[in-house]
């Protein structure tokens, strides 16, 4: 579970900011996007090899 601890100079804005970075850098609100429905096995193989496809598309260098 993230957490930050708020010192009292600081303010909430700040504080939040802070709370969502570690939300994101720890993975959990695409967690939860992930387990929000059911994925059926074929669906996840598909959105796997797109996604495999996609990653080798950006690393492979340009061929002119």
């Amino acid at each position: 579970m993230a957490e930050v601890i708020i010192s009292e100079d600081e303010n909430f804005e700040r504080a939040l900011k802070r709370f969502k970075k570690k939300c994101e850098k720890a993975g959990i609100l695409s967690d939860l996007r992930k387990h929000r429905h059911y994925e059926k096995p074929s669906e996840r193989r598909k959105r796997k090899m797109n996604a495999a496809r996609r990653k080798h598309r950006r690393l492979r260098p340009f061929n002119k």
